[in-house]
């Protein structure tokens, strides 16, 4: 039924999951940005945040550890990757770095359902934001309020090391150009080593804050996979504040045609993306640079 608490109500749904898709994609193209690596295994990392969190959570019962575990775990498979598999594919065709990432997101799925099956996880969220908060006009459940702020703190973090570190300025030009940063003495793999696991870090980290949200399941990563592809695309590649603006836009669209029509979700999210690429190539905040 169309009335404003349900309009609202989905407002606030587009946004916690505008957020979630802005965090996943802050850490694709932050990847692809620096490394040129277009990484099909993202949204497994996604679910692997997921399912390593339920692991700490099982063993702690704190869902500060299974946040803390699930980000880690992903942060340092990320660095693995990175050191054993993908600095070899830098100077390869895309096609290469696509077969590569998908393989291994193929892997991490199967590997995680030989585990854990194909039977739904929960992770139930803390004491503290369990339960619904009544906003005047409605009652809205209280982790899904608590879920955009965790992500907003995320976000500000991670635009911190960004913009206000060396690190981030040295990932800010490779961005630009990484062959003068390569020119100018600073070991490039050392930094691509890191921005990958930062990457790989954000995925685990939302998957693990989306659990109590959304069933833990093998192939959750998928459809997220789409969708952050979608809001790189809409906020431009290589662009941070990009990624935020199209996960929130994204968001808002999956939500609000979801009351309407949910069927055509994610044809509205697919059209939006069209009309960006027809009248903006580069995506809303994007710049011309790496093919």
């Amino acid at each position: 039924m169309m009335n404003w608490p349900n309009f609202v109500s989905q407002l606030f749904n587009g946004l916690a999951l505008g957020a979630l898709l802005a965090l996943i994609s802050s850490g694709l193209t932050i990847i692809y940005g620096t490394l040129g690596v277009l990484n099909l295994a993202h949204g497994a990392m996604f679910m692997l945040g997921g399912y390593a969190g339920y692991v700490a959570y099982t063993y702690t019962d704190s869902f500060i550890v299974a946040v803390i575990g699930g980000s880690l775990f992903v942060m340092i498979l990320g660095i693995v990757m990175e050191r054993v598999i993908i600095r070899h594919f830098y100077h390869r065709p895309h096609e290469d770095q696509l077969l590569v990432t998908f393989g291994l997101g193929i892997c991490f799925v199967e590997i995680v359902r030989f585990i854990f099956s194909s039977q739904s996880l929960v992770v139930p969220p803390p004491p503290l934001f369990q339960g619904i908060t009544s906003l005047g006009f409605m009652f809205y459940p209280t982790y899904r309020i608590a879920v955009v702020g965790i992500v907003a703190v995320a976000l500000a973090v991670l635009f911190i090391v960004l913009y206000r570190t060396r690190l981030g300025m040295i990932v800010r030009a490779g961005i630009e150009d990484s062959v003068m940063v390569d020119s100018l003495g600073i070991n490039v793999y050392r930094v691509f080593m890191i921005v990958f696991g930062i990457g790989a870090m954000a995925a685990g980290f939302a998957g693990i804050i989306n659990a109590p949200v959304v069933s833990l399941t093998p192939g959750i990563g998928d459809d997220i996979l789409v969708q952050t592809f979608v809001v790189v695309v809409i906020g431009g590649v290589g662009s941070f504040p990009g990624a935020i603006l199209g996960g929130l836009i994204a968001g808002e669209i999956i939500s609000i045609t979801s009351m309407i029509n949910p069927g055509y979700a994610y044809v509205m999210l697919f059209v939006a993306m069209t009309l960006v690429l027809v009248l903006r190539p580069h995506g809303l905040l994007g710049t011309q640079g790496r093919e």
